[in-house]
């Protein structure tokens, strides 16, 4: 650890070596700010989403709409967080549809998995980016034909992004952070590991006494 104007941070474990707009899977961990049961409850072991949780279930299966190289594969809305597989594929990669966001990115914590909401925060924190792959996002798509590229920072950045600004609408709570800031990823290298990865995320709800963000 380092610390700094007082307050202890954890260094981030990102691949500064990898540009997270490359083609491959990546498992991605996002936490609710303070670790708050937004989304619903675990009966049974089975998640039963509330209108909060079928909101980010909604924006998740709306991002191919917004970003031509996604795919998108498990997916676990938990009652405090959220689990995914996420895919890069860059073979047919344009514009996006439309995003209607200024330029915003996320960073990452893996002790943490994740502080503020983008969404609610007017500040434009892309250099914590590394591949800093949302620099260019306000760029009028009316004038630029050009081929674009986007990584796993942008699409995280729009989910919570999406998500946030509608239950903050919902519950009318504008300006309310729902999302911690940092995410968890980690790049999935090969079968095996993307075998148990998604088998992990699949039997969440089953093992959620057991979660390391599990609290009554």
């Amino acid at each position: 650890m380092q610390k700094f104007k007082g307050k202890y941070r954890i260094d981030t474990a990102r691949a500064k070596w990898w540009d997270y707009k490359n083609e491959g899977n990546y498992f991605i961990t996002i936490c609710t700010k303070n670790r708050a049961h937004l989304f619903g409850y675990v009966n049974d072991g089975e998640m039963k989403l509330n209108e909060y949780g079928k909101i980010v279930s909604d924006c998740w299966y709306d991002l191919p709409n917004h970003y031509s190289n996604i795919i998108l594969d498990e997916f676990q809305i938990m009652p405090n967080h959220i689990h995914c597989i996420v895919g890069v594929d860059n073979s047919n990669s344009i514009f996006p549809v439309e995003t209607g966001f200024k330029p915003v990115c996320t960073s990452n914590d893996p002790a943490n998995d994740p502080a503020n909401d983008p969404a609610n925060d007017s500040a434009n924190d892309s250099a914590n980016d590394p591949a800093n792959d949302s620099a260019n996002d306000s760029t009028d798509i009316s004038e630029n034909k050009e081929k674009k590229i986007h990584g796993i920072f942008e699409f995280i950045r729009a989910l919570k992004t999406f998500s946030s600004r509608r239950i903050n609408e919902m519950r009318d709570t504008k300006g309310v952070s729902n999302w911690q800031e940092r995410f968890h990823d980690h790049i999935i290298r090969d079968e095996m590991e993307y075998n148990r990865i998604k088998n992990y995320i699949i039997n969440n709800p089953k093992n959620w006494s057991e979660d390391c963000f599990f609290e009554k």
